[in-house]
């Protein structure tokens, strides 16, 4: 018998070793521990017992998520881990379970996570809503074009000195992109602790002398020449993004650059006189969603002009939400007509953020079309102007 419960702030610790040796790391250090405990959050984080023993965890941090045309309140769902000798007896189940029946209590009609392995979540409801890329560019042959946006300032810090900058430009940058999700002073530490000393911080300064963008990079001389990582990289416009790219890829003595979980829909080959200077080599899973209550993620975002359109979802893991959802351009509603389409909640949560088309998802057999005048209806309903992206690890 798996008997789940919240965890006494005595218990943290044990329980996010117990996160690590699932991930075949060792136990944190004590002043690794000081600077991560402050991401736990008491009430939130759950621990699995089998006979007497901790053998899983799981934990979840208050967050927002922006999606088309609103925020939606979102728990972000991470430290997920098993032993190794407890597997495959329902211990995941019943954390994932006790989790989104605690979301729901607190309101959150969404959770969220990024998923260590991707066949793992679809059973509990979530669907991979947003993707990233990787980009890699060899300096000597990168030369921007001359209408390539271009204006304000650069100024490099160091991270003591950009801290106290860092998270106001970050909100001022990510506004209303759907994907993008809140950051908080726990947050901030962790990543410092995450990246280390070696990483540098470049700030933009509008005209106006407006701080709206920053990168986190790194420098890493190596046999084959020196590569700089681009951990993070945010601009309130393009200006601000192309006038970072353009820094980043104007420092003497380097020789690559490399672009880390950036978005899809980023104009960075664009940009360049020679598109194909800007590659290409990964394209990953970004962010994951589940949707807890379905009507009220529904109600959440807005949708673009169309006839409206009656989904049948289905949702094992919380019947509650079962049922048929009538999407309009007004607003959603729950109906009992006639369901033009039908989805597993897991496949609306990857139309959610707009990655997605539904017509894309017809034709991949994730969505059952009943009535096929409503494919592109639904397509125009879900579309969004904007790619989403997290862009953000937890």
């Amino acid at each position: 018998m798996i008997d789940v419960r919240a965890l006494a702030e005595s218990e943290f610790r044990s329980a996010h070793d117990l996160f690590r040796r699932a991930l075949l790391l060792p136990p944190c250090k004590d002043d690794a521990w000081e600077n991560t405990r402050g991401r736990y959050e008491l009430g939130r984080v759950l621990g699995a017992f089998d006979g007497g023993e901790l053998a899983g965890t799981a934990m979840a941090t208050t967050n927002e998520l922006a999606v088309p045309g609103g925020q939606v309140a979102a728990g972000a769902v991470t430290g997920v881990g098993v032993r190794a000798d407890r597997t495959r007896r329902g211990v995941l189940r019943g954390l994932m379970r006790a989790q989104l029946d605690d979301a729901a209590k607190r309101g959150e009609p969404v959770a969220m996570l990024h998923a260590s392995e991707a066949a793992i979540y679809e059973r509990f409801g979530y669907g991979l809503a947003s993707r990233h890329r990787k980009v890699e560019l060899e300096r000597a042959r990168v030369v921007f074009r001359d209408d390539a946006p271009r204006g304000g300032q650069v100024r490099v810090l160091d991270w003591e000195a950009a801290i106290s900058l860092l998270p106001e430009i970050y909100r001022r940058c990510v506004v209303d992109r759907p994907g993008t999700i809140g950051r908080n002073e726990a947050w901030w530490s962790g990543m410092r602790q995450y990246l280390g000393d070696g990483c540098l911080v470049a700030v933009h300064a509008d005209e106006d002398g407006a701080d709206d963008g920053f990168a986190v990079y790194e420098p890493k001389p190596g046999d084959g020449g020196t590569t700089v990582d681009v951990h993070d990289l945010k601009g309130a416009d393009a200006t601000a993004v192309a006038q970072l790219w353009r820094f980043l890829l104007g420092i003497d003595l380097v020789d690559r650059v490399v672009g880390h979980v950036r978005p899809l829909d980023e104009p960075l080959e664009w940009w360049l006189t020679d598109r194909r200077r800007c590659a290409v080599t990964e394209v990953a899973d970004d962010l994951w969603v589940r949707l807890v209550d379905v009507l009220a993620a529904l109600r959440a975002r807005s949708y673009g002009a169309a006839e409206p359109v009656v989904v049948e979802v289905r949702d094992a893991f919380l019947p509650d939400n079962e049922g048929g959802y009538r999407i309009g351009p007004d607003g959603v509603e729950r109906s009992t007509a006639e369901p033009q389409l039908s989805l597993d909640v897991s496949t609306l949560a990857v139309l959610y953020l707009g990655d997605q088309l539904p017509s894309t998802l017809v034709a991949a057999g994730r969505i059952e079309m009943r009535d096929p005048a409503a494919v592109a209806a639904a397509d125009r309903l879900f579309a969004t102007l904007e790619t989403p992206w997290c862009g953000t690890g937890f």
